[in-house]
């Protein structure tokens, strides 16, 4: 499938009652499927990469596969990203740039996004500036992404509850809520955005998991843990609890201190940025 305006639909066609819950087979399974995303979608491979579960996977796929890559952190000083993802490369030894922006730096980000986004909020914005500050030093020609993850192996707090359906409704929104915004932004750079986690036979296959194993009290995206676990990557990178990318880089702390320093809401502040 590709990653247009048609996306959403060719998605929800994908949509059936059954369910699967051997977790033995469904972890051999996953395995193949994440594999065969990476491998499918290899090139001159750049990775935004933060040290969760979803950008070292991809990272250690693309090791696993002899595919050549090279990792990208970005963040304001001391913010968690920037340290985990030095830690994880240097245990395998990875390449990685990072670059450390100031918070005069990511304001700046924040009115060029303002400028070329189909949808301004406070989240859009937040995300945004994240891929915008890789995008700005990627050298290579695409851009591997952890985008899909979140909605396929449910790793938001709004999917809790009746989750499949959750991550259904999450599917259903992503292309104007995700993929627009990342593509528009790529396109500043030639990049060229590819999202393995989007790819189409592992959607189709994720989505028929049985819920159980995709959440509990402690973790989200449960299933796809255990499947790192079982393709080889460190059990503690495949359990590293992470924030969202605008608050693991600390980029919300922008928005949230220009907000309150002129006694706005941050959704007030984005209209005076």
């Amino acid at each position: 499938m590709k990653l247009n305006k048609t996306f959403t639909d060719e998605v929800m066609k994908l949509r059936t009652k059954e369910t699967i819950n051997n977790k033995e087979e469904i972890i051999k399974t996953l395995s193949q499927l994440l594999t065969n995303a990476v491998k499918t979608r290899k090139g001159d491979i750049a990775i935004g990469f933060s040290g969760g579960i979803d950008s070292t996977l991809l990272a250690f796929l693309c090791q696993k596969l002899n595919i050549p890559f090279k990792l990208y952190s970005v963040g304001l000083k001391n913010s968690p990203d920037l340290l985990y993802a030095k830690k994880v490369a240097d245990f395998y030894n990875w390449e990685l740039t990072s670059k450390e922006f100031t918070p005069e730096e990511v304001e700046i980000i924040f009115k060029k996004l303002k400028k070329i986004l189909p949808i301004i909020d406070v989240v859009s914005l937040g995300v945004g500036a994240v891929t915008y500050a890789v995008c700005e030093q990627v050298k290579e020609k695409i851009l591997f992404t952890g985008l899909g993850s979140e909605e396929i192996f449910a790793g938001y707090e709004r999917h809790k509850g009746n989750i499949n359906e959750n991550c259904w409704k999450g599917l259903s929104e992503i292309y104007n809520r995700d993929i627009q915004r990342d593509a528009t932004i790529a396109k500043q750079f030639n990049l060229e955005p590819r999202c393995p986690f989007l790819d189409q036979e592992l959607i189709d296959y994720t989505m028929k998991i049985d819920e159980s194993l995709k959440m509990n009290s402690e973790y989200k995206k449960l299933i796809l843990r255990y499947t790192a676990e079982n393709l080889g990557l460190n059990k503690e990178f495949c359990w590293r609890k992470k924030k969202a990318a605008q608050y693991g880089s600390y980029f919300d702390k922008v928005l949230t201190k220009l907000a309150k320093k002129n006694k706005l809401t941050k959704k007030e502040i984005i209209n005076k940025i």
